[in-house]
């Protein structure tokens, strides 16, 4: 018999946990906040220092020049060890410089005042590069980095999807809170990670035309009415949907590789057509409209659901609830954000 159960958060944002601090992260990517790029910098009356009065270690391999306000990207010719390299959060207005450093493999330009993605065809071996929260309006220049895996664009003015098509080995790219619109619409099909959140006028179709071999959508806080067109997506693992207008669950039927289904804060009213997922380790449809207990028979064929979100809907008004949850799904180990403990 069940002996109740342990409060324990769980933190269960499925976005990208590798670019900016928690706040900004938390913000930017759920759609919470809108901020210009030009505010986000790191106060821009402060006057840059000189970099003659930075010391640098030409032995370092991982190079930290966080929040030191430099202005200008210059002298680091020393630095011929450097893998990584952070600059985030200064007053740098231009790329420029870095031909010297041939083997970083991460530059992080996070926070600075850049315009244009420029003079990067020498780094080669970059398989990192972050450059949100700046001034970008086009992705470019990035055409020589074919090593590159994961690409952060986070809250510029970025109004197209473009010159991606030779980043054969990008998994990740990240465009949440740009000004993305229906045009350029060719990436790369090997990327399996594509988030763009906020709102966009992107129609549902056009996105999904982006990309046909991504293993994780995550499509949150936009305008999607109807869930269709991803049946094309047959190796498809996460599917995040939250905070959209989706009012029936449907078009599922080639998905049946899904491990993680995020429909939590839509307009569903009934869980139908998920039987076949029997994949299914993950189901957030918390803040819907369920009411109805049989609703769950569609999860059974889910032999190795470990957790379920359903807080927020009628359901939840029941005394027996979480018991309830228990009997019907006896695989879940965590309802909503508290570990089940036997």
């Amino acid at each position: 018999s069940f002996v109740g159960s342990l409060e324990e958060p769980v933190d269960r944002r499925g976005e990208s946990e590798e670019s900016g601090d928690d706040e900004t992260k938390r913000k930017s990517l759920n759609g919470e906040v809108e901020i210009d790029a030009q505010q986000a910098s790191t106060v821009p009356e402060e006057s840059p220092v000189d970099m003659d009065t930075i010391t640098l270690d030409p032995n370092e391999e991982d190079v930290d020049l966080v929040h030191c306000r430099i202005g200008k990207i210059e002298g680091l010719e020393v630095l011929q060890k450097a893998k990584t390299l952070s600059l985030r959060q200064n007053l740098i207005k231009k790329i420029e410089n870095l031909e010297s450093l041939a083997s970083l493999r991460e530059l992080d330009l996070y926070d600075n005042q850049i315009r244009k993605l420029e003079n990067l065809q020498a780094l080669t071996e970059l398989e990192q590069l972050d450059a949100s929260f700046n001034l970008l309006r086009k992705i470019e220049g990035l055409d020589r980095l074919t090593k590159l895996k994961k690409l952060f664009l986070l809250h510029n003015k970025i109004t197209n999807i473009a010159n991606l098509e030779h980043l054969t080995g990008l998994h990740m790219l990240e465009l949440g809170s740009n000004r993305i619109r229906v045009s350029g619409l060719r990436v790369t099909a090997l990327v399996t990670s594509l988030w763009i959140t906020g709102p966009t006028e992107r129609t549902w179709c056009e996105v999904l035309q982006l990309l046909y071999r991504r293993l994780r959508l995550i499509y949150k806080s936009n305008r999607i009415t109807k869930l269709e067109g991803l049946q094309n997506l047959v190796n498809l693992r996460e599917l995040y949907l939250s905070h959209n207008g989706i009012e029936v669950i449907e078009g599922l039927e080639n998905n049946k590789k899904l491990t993680t289904l995020d429909i939590a804060a839509n307009r569903i009213k009934k869980i139908e057509n998920i039987s076949h997922l029997s994949d299914l380790q993950e189901f957030w449809m918390n803040d819907n409209q369920i009411e109805n207990w049989s609703d769950l028979d569609e999860l059974k064929n889910a032999k190795g659901l470990q957790t379920v979100y359903l807080e927020r809907n009628p359901l939840q008004k029941d005394p027996q609830y979480r018991r309830k949850i228990m009997l019907a799904l006896p695989s879940v180990r965590q309802i909503d954000a508290t570990f089940i403990r036997f």
